[in-house]
Formats: structure tokens, sequence, C-alpha cells
């Protein structure tokens, strides 16, 4: 699990995706995420159940994010021995398992608030800076980093206080497939019901 861990850190340079520099703006990208911002807040405010909350936060996730690079990037090396139906149950599972964790994480924003605070571009991406406001807590950066490689405006990136959903997630995968002896079925399964 560790040289997974290292091989994840070390590896952090690849998680920008190479795109024509003209492919995206700094307002475009600024506009996906006070869209992503708008309807997260409208789900943090809707009073729904947790279970209900989580429905609207895995939408919110397919519809604004890059989930075949991200599910891609969670499944490292090992998905060059996967095959095609298994990369697409993975993507699946995956994308249930990331608005479960996350959407519970979104769900203490209640009775708060998101604010995006700043846009910057990194080499042919953006980085969208965002300031969470919860109540009774000190306010804490959402950073989002916002690409067009799949041909539309999407986040393939986030950080919640400093933690990088795409390295984080890799080891996690790595991890539960390591815990599955190397099986890539075995592992779709666990995921399917984690987070």
């Amino acid at each position: 699990m560790q040289r997974r861990y290292f091989l994840a850190l070390t590896s952090a340079a690849a998680v920008a995706p190479a795109l024509p520099a003209w492919a995206l703006t700094e307002a475009s990208a600024e506009q996906l995420i006070n869209t992503v911002i708008k309807d997260i807040n409208k789900v943090i405010e809707s009073g729904k159940s947790e279970g209900a909350m989580i429905a609207d936060f895995e939408r919110i996730f397919a519809r604004y994010s890059d989930t075949s690079y991200i599910a891609a990037y969670a499944m490292g090396a090992d998905g060059r021995s996967a095959t095609n139906a298994q990369k697409r149950a993975f993507s699946d599972a995956f994308q249930g398992y990331v608005a479960r964790k996350y959407g519970k994480r979104f769900r203490e924003f209640i009775g708060g608030r998101l604010e995006v605070k700043g846009v910057r571009q990194v080499k042919n991406w953006f980085e969208v800076d965002t300031t969470a406001f919860l109540q009774g807590e000190a306010p804490f950066t959402v950073t989002f980093h916002v690409s067009n490689r799949s041909g539309r405006d999407l986040f393939f990136n986030m950080f919640i206080e400093g933690i990088n959903l795409l390295l984080t997630e890799r080891a996690e995968v790595g991890a539960l497939i390591d815990r599955n002896g190397g099986s890539i079925d075995k592992m779709i399964r666990d995921l399917a019901s984690a987070g």
C-alpha cells in the first residue's frame, strides 16, 4: 500500500490534462464552478434526507465532472489489465462511491455556503478557489480544477481543505484492490457499497 501511495503522489504532475491553450477561458471555468456551487447550495438548502441529497450530489458529479478521467486516474495502472466491461462497471461504482463519500461531506454545509474567490490558469487548465462558510466554523478553501479535455468544460479534480480527490481516491482504490487479492471484480463490488 505504501508503494501505491508513493506512486500516486509522484504521479501528481500527470493530473493536468494536455489541452490547447484556447480551449478554456478563465470566465468559462468560473462560470462552470458558479453553476456547480449554485446546484450544491440548492441541494444543501433543500431540507431533503441524506439519501436524497446524496442522489442529488451524484447527479451533480455526473453532470459537471470529468467522471471518465477521474475514474481512470483512480484505477491507475490496474486499469491496463481491466476489460472494457470492468472499466464501465468500475466507473459506475466509482461515481456512486464518490457521491456518497463527498456528498456526506457537503451535507455538513447545511446553513452555510460556497463562494468563488479566485481563478488562475495552471498550464492549460484552471484552478478555481472557493471559500466554504459553515455555521460556527472558520471559513476554508474548496478548490476545483477545470479543463475541457473531454470537449466540455468539466472539473477533473477537487481539494477540500487541501485533500486531493484524485490522489486520495487512487490510493483508496489501490488499497481496495490489494485487500481483494488483486481482483478487479471484487474491488468493484466492494466499491459499490463503500463511501
